[in-house]
């Protein structure tokens, strides 16, 4: 056993530190399933006692590997046999419902799913909601600076956020718990862990933002004849529905066809549209908002922006028209497979997913690419299946993120830089950002033992 693992050991007790033999069994990801590879697994159960894991790795210079939930898209949390992982799945207490601030006070452990339910049966609701629910946390939520369906309305987790608590890579606590809205003194320090996916702290405690649980809400799978039609829908739909409209996620025609081949999700309509739309809104007044979504669909159909509708007469057919755009199984049965998260002014995706495809049908002939995102916010999720067996993972990167180049998009909306996407920052990134990252990284990590070599590329 290592000196390191024995102080650890000496000071967490050996029940929370589990060597690498020890947690073969533990999937790499969601995404990889093959046995987790690390030093040690530790699991603190307290901002004390990762205070103390990071003082001694600190001292020893021991990189660190901070894992969530384990569902991130871009191998950020993937460990090698070398680094320790940093668990805090057992940092798992939902501490304080503040109904009258309307916030939560909760540990980063805590899965989204939990804290939703938990919040409902109170009569609140934490917006965030994305596919992972049952297994994200919120500390990975605010590392990752995650997104999701309802973005529209709500915002990223950076503006659901009031407080944090967060641990340095020295072990120092910097513990900043703020329930209010308004904090104007001085910088807004936590913004630094928000989005940094764990290379500048810890997080260990989170103040978040509740509201009022939706008393109404209203949802339609609906069909439209081209992306004109797409665009013209968002604005007339945010014009007539106002703040209500909380989602309106869009799945091109060969996305929507393929999740609902035999064997997969019941087609609820017919599948030859070139584009399909989940709208939801939330209210208060279930008649009213009812009436006035209703209306909103009329008239779009009698504008003729509309091809094609359906609205679910349950929860369970509300449950399962969401399946159709956040279950992607049947794709992720052609395998290889890549997938990506991009963002770009709306007006351009078009062009851009054109330019895609048109590069990837050039490189592979029996290749698929499938689109599909929450577009109102300009985020777009693309698979690229090469058709054919083989490591192909840089090609298709080259051929999703160069085009981003031209119309100043991004190559990241929502899931992060990781390891995956470190070689392509420099297409979002300006130089001089990017060394204004790694100067705040040297400063608060300058041994940097917390999260090595993701986010920010190595300086040559």
């Amino acid at each position: 056993m290592t000196d390191i693992i024995t102080l650890l050991v000496d000071a967490l007790g050996s029940e929370q530190v589990s060597l690498g033999a020890d947690v073969a069994d533990r999937s790499t990801s969601y995404w990889r399933p093959e046995p987790t590879s690390t030093l040690a697994l530790l699991r603190p159960r307290s901002t004390a006692e990762v205070s103390q894991i990071l003082a001694l790795c600190h001292a020893h210079n021991q990189p660190v590997v901070l894992q969530g939930g384990l569902t991130g898209c871009v191998d950020g949390a993937i460990s090698a046999d070398h680094e320790i992982i940093l668990s805090l799945e057992r940092m798992n207490t939902i501490e304080s419902i503040d109904p009258v601030s309307g916030t939560v006070t909760v540990e980063a452990g805590v899965i989204l799913e939990v804290l939703q339910n938990t919040l409902a049966e109170q009569g609140f609701m934490f917006p965030l909601d994305l596919g992972a629910r049952g297994s994200c946390t919120i500390g990975g939520n605010i590392a990752t600076n995650a997104g999701g369906i309802n973005v529209l309305r709500y915002g990223m987790m950076r503006d659901l956020v009031l407080g944090l608590e967060a641990v340095l890579a020295d072990g120092t606590i910097l513990s900043s718990m703020n329930r209010m809205i308004k904090n104007n003194a001085g910088y807004d320090i936590k913004q630094l862990f928000i989005g940094s996916e764990g290379t500048m702290g810890v997080v260990t405690r989170a103040v978040v933002k509740t509201y009022p649980r939706s008393t109404s809400m209203n949802t339609a799978m609906i069909a439209v004849k081209d992306f004109n039609a797409v665009t013209e829908l968002l604005q007339y739909l945010r014009s007539a529905l106002g703040g209500s409209l909380s989602a309106f996620e869009v799945m091109w025609g060969d996305y929507f066809t393929a999740v609902t081949e035999p064997g997969w999700h019941r087609a609820p309509m017919q599948r030859d549209h070139a584009f399909y739309i989940m709208v939801e809104t939330e209210g208060s007044d279930s008649q009213t908002d009812t009436e006035r979504f209703n209306h909103a669909l009329e008239q779009a159909f009698e504008s003729s922006l509309i091809e094609d509708a359906v609205i679910p007469k349950s929860e369970s057919e509300r449950k399962s028209l969401w399946g159709i755009r956040e279950n992607f199984e049947a794709i992720l049965e052609k395998k290889p497979y890549y997938l990506y998260d991009v963002s770009l002014p709306i007006q351009d995706m078009p062009e851009y997913v054109a330019l895609v495809r048109e590069a990837l049908m050039k490189q592979f002939s029996q290749a698929s690419c499938y689109v599909l995102g929450h577009v109102a916010d300009g985020n777009l999720h693309l698979f690229l299946c090469p058709g054919e067996p083989g490591k192909w993972h840089e090609d298709c990167d080259r051929i999703v993120y160069e085009p981003l180049k031209q119309f100043e998009g991004s190559i990241s909306a929502e899931h992060g830089i990781g390891t995956e996407k470190v070689p392509w920052l420099n297409i979002s990134r300006s130089l001089a950002e990017i060394a204004v990252m790694r100067g705040l990284k040297a400063t608060l990590d300058p041994s940097n033992i917390l999260n090595p070599g993701r986010v920010i590329p190595l300086q040559n």
